[in-house]
């Protein structure tokens, strides 16, 4: 294997960091080579809130995932998550010169960088740009219009928007760290990649994240992305709630919901007492389990409240055959999928990222994985996909046969801010 398909993903999450070094084998499936993870000390609901300290972090889970790997890292593909993320529905189109030429890779590469230049709010910049539908003369519903012929190309795309300031916090923890940023991939199109099947896609399904400080939420319908939209608030909020609600330290909270914590407390028996080692010589603390079980479901159905508005904004509601895939850490909660159902009605299941898994590193297969695997996958398509244009460029134009890879105005813009430092973010 050539080093060039070997694709990292960083997930910068709030409660962990995790490197994940990966490849294509010759089954076709993604191979895990090596992951690192650390305690991510520098980020809040997603978003970095010390750079020093989200440095520190990377460099160790990275550190972790070379030893492990046997892989030197320097490229990486990142997530971004955050309550500054928002998206929305925009057609572009563009006229071409000639019925005689087919629509090419090229015509839609201009139409999405096109969108790239709209006027957004000030602070705001356009992450992903991604074409849902085309139409090609004023002939509607076309999914793929290469080797068409037409004089106008017209395409409904979905448009993701996020803070300046917050991606460019990001790359600057990636270059500090020493790395290169290929890639920023919105987090929920990366677990939807680890965890939803092709035929969920079609049918129509709710992708659910539910990391420690964002709930990550990706409705896709027809094969095609609907709607993206993050919660400010995840499992670190419940762990709040117990240490307020049962009055012991954020360490004993935690514990308490991975090992005893349930999200129907109906479930739980009224007889069990868990207890907690007092702190400096104290009594130890009395906390029945279906108390502590009350105290999350609480706040899973705030949580599952607000996935269901979203659900209901998207205007899909109705045509999600799939119903809901649950992922992330906080999908590891007891009865979880049960609350779901209960209050959506939604069929629910469990996300584990070993669909497009070969053999080996099962600890890579648990939900709160599945961002960092979709990273790498997601990685490995793209890689994929331009060495594919790339070959088309030769055959048509060997001037061509370097694809570039387009990229929202952001990158240019951070470019042009650490422009005196060696290791810009790849372009």
């Amino acid at each position: 294997m050539e080093n060039t398909e070997i694709i990292v993903g960083l997930d910068i999450g709030t409660t962990k960091i995790a490197a994940i070094v990966g490849r294509r084998n010759e089954f076709g499936k993604v191979e895990i080579l090596g992951m690192g993870r650390s305690e991510s000390l520098g980020v809040m609901r997603g978003m970095v809130a010390n750079i020093e300290k989200t440095v520190a972090s990377i460099r160790e889970a990275v550190a972790e995932a070379e030893a492990k790997s046997g892989v030197e890292i320097s490229d990486v593909h990142v997530g971004i998550a955050g309550q500054h993320i928002k998206s929305m529905q925009h057609r572009g189109m563009i006229t071409r010169s000639s019925t005689v030429d087919e629509i090419g890779q090229t015509d839609i590469d201009n139409i999405t960088e096109d969108m790239y230049r709209l006027a957004m709010p000030p602070g705001e910049e356009i992450i992903h740009v991604i074409p849902q539908e085309f139409i090609v003369d004023n002939e509607q519903g076309i999914k793929d219009p290469i080797g068409m012929s037409g004089i106008r190309l017209e395409a409904n795309c979905h448009i993701i928007t996020g803070l300046i300031t917050a991606a460019n916090n990001i790359q600057k923890c990636v270059t500090k760290a020493g790395l290169k940023t290929v890639d920023l991939i919105l987090e929920p199109l990366a677990s939807a990649e680890a965890v939803l099947t092709e035929e969920e896609k079609e049918a129509g399904v709710v992708l659910v994240d539910i990391g420690g400080g964002t709930t990550d939420v990706a409705i896709f319908q027809d094969g095609i992305i609907r709607h993206t939209a993050v919660i400010p608030f995840g499992g670190n909020v419940i762990t709040d709630d117990i240490k307020e609600g049962c009055s012991i330290i954020r360490n004993q909270a935690e514990l308490l919901k991975v090992k005893f914590g349930s999200a129907l407390a109906k479930q739980m028996k009224e007889n069990e007492i868990v207890s907690i080692p007092g702190l400096r010589g104290r009594e130890p603390k009395e906390i029945s389990v279906k108390n502590l079980a009350a105290i999350i479901q609480a706040r899973m159905e705030e949580i599952i409240e607000n996935v269901y508005f979203e659900i209901k904004t998207s205007g899909f509601e109705k045509k999600l055959i799939a119903g809901i895939v649950i992922t992330g850490g906080g999908s590891q909660l007891k009865h979880v999928t049960q609350l779901v159902e209960y209050l959506t009605g939604m069929d629910t299941r469990i996300g584990y990222p070993n669909e497009h898994l070969g053999k080996g590193m099962d600890e890579v297969k648990s939900p709160m994985y599945a961002t960092g695997v979709g990273l790498v996958i997601k990685g490995l398509k793209d890689v994929e996909r331009e060495m594919r244009r790339g070959k088309v460029h030769q055959v048509l134009a060997p001037e061509m046969s370097e694809p570039i890879r387009k990229k929202g105005r952001w990158f240019d813009i951070f470019k042009n801010t650490i422009s005196d430092e060696d290791d810009d973010p790849k372009m």
